[in-house]
């Protein structure tokens, strides 16, 4: 077998505690063919047991990384989990932490997710809470986990509230700061993925690139960068490495400065990375929706993520903070992902900004958004005016 090339490693230098938290992002062609080898590198050799928490669909690709774990040592107990965000729950959670008791996983054994976005959050929480903490190694398998979800520690499960049979979903509601020893991040795994799954990934590419100047200055061109790659980051596989890894090293930076995203809102910090998720988290759970040609769809993370980066772009817009220039480059790049900039069975706008205030960004009941000020420039806003948030959404409306 054609041994993988050694991986770009992108370092995420945390804070030391009573030891260093800091670890690597390793990306590769087939580095997870080299998964076992990986772990027992990032563990050490006293960790006898894996809990192997994979999305379900990996499965079904006919990716199992039970033998490369086995033949590092490990005894793997499988946890499969169905990556949706209904399954993103407790009870699910519950589940999991119960599978890995009744298995005997000890403290210094490991938790490997492979998987997307939900499947890493599931196992990084589940790593984080059993017996107040284990080992974890994220390995994304989809694009949006690659670029963002499987840096920087954040896990959790969603929550639904309210009474029965009109509950709303609150995302990511429950949840801790987790980090993983190492990321493994493997873009050979991508032509698995349908092209939609790939322009959801790329909503968070574009969420990066109009936030890469507020970062810090080594990220400046990163709107450049992507206006000129992104079209063919989708058909190459090697503008595709440099996109991730261009991602990764944002992300890397962003959570190395402000981990627990407790920057003021003057500074920004970690929550620059919520560009377009206040509005997305509402669009993301609305049932009934459509495409502007009449496909009914139920929106994918990143899409909904991708509509709420051109309804802040447009609420920028109706504050005065930016020209129509940016609302401008927002859907060429929408366009260059294969994301729509619109949709149609949107409800009432009013009940689309109400629900805003559930985010977990909210703070003494006021809404927080962050809003693109300038060519790969962001800032928080508190309380903005509601008739801004409205014509954001009402520019969505196809």
């Amino acid at each position: 077998m054609r041994q993988p090339a050694e991986p770009v490693r992108v370092r995420v230098r945390l804070p030391a505690s009573s030891h260093d938290r800091s670890y690597d992002a390793a990306i590769g062609a087939g580095v997870l063919e080299s998964l076992g080898a990986h772990v027992r590198e990032a563990v050490g050799l006293a960790a006898r047991r894996t809990a192997l928490i994979i999305d379900t669909g990996v499965r079904a690709h006919g990716h199992d990384p039970t033998g490369s774990l086995r033949a590092s040592g490990f005894e793997v107990i499988v946890l499969p989990v169905t990556p949706t965000e209904r399954d993103k729950s407790i009870d699910t959670l519950a589940s999991l932490l119960r599978g890995m008791a009744q298995a005997m996983v000890e403290r210094g054994d490991v938790v490997v997710a492979v998987g997307g976005g939900v499947t890493g959050d599931l196992g990084g929480l589940a790593a984080g809470l059993y017996r107040r903490g284990i080992a974890v190694v994220q390995c994304p398998t989809t694009l949006l986990a690659m670029v963002d979800a499987a840096v920087g520690g954040k896990t959790a499960v969603n929550l639904p509230v309210g009474p029965p049979g009109g509950e709303y979903l609150l995302k990511n509601a429950v949840g801790v700061f987790h980090q993983p020893r190492v990321v493994l991040i493997d873009p050979n795994v991508l032509s698995t993925l349908p092209p939609r799954h790939v322009g959801a990934g790329l909503a968070e590419c574009i969420k990066h690139a109009m936030i890469g100047a507020s970062v810090g200055p080594g990220h400046a061109d990163l709107l450049g960068w992507t206006r000129a790659n992104l079209a063919a980051a989708r058909r190459d596989g090697h503008v595709m490495a440099e996109l991730i890894r261009r991602n990764v090293a944002l992300k890397a930076e962003v959570v190395a400065r402000d981990e627990h995203e407790q920057a003021d809102d003057e500074t920004g910090g970690r929550a620059l990375l919520n560009l377009g998720h206040t509005f997305g988290h509402v669009l993301e759970v609305l049932p009934g929706l459509s495409m502007p040609d009449g496909r009914p769809v139920m929106l994918l993370h990143g899409e909904a993520v991708g509509l709420g980066l051109r309804a802040a772009a447009v609420t920028a817009q109706a504050l005065g903070m930016t020209g129509a220039t940016g609302l401008a480059i927002v859907d060429e790049l929408l366009e260059a992902a294969g994301l729509p900039s619109q949709v149609r069975g949107l409800p009432d706008t009013s009940a689309l900004v109400a629900a805003m205030a559930h985010d977990k960004k909210a703070r003494g009941g006021a809404i927080r958004v962050i809003l693109p000020t300038g060519p790969g420039q962001a800032r928080v806003v508190a309380s903005p005016d509601p008739a801004a948030l409205a014509a954001g959404f009402d520019g969505l409306r196809g």
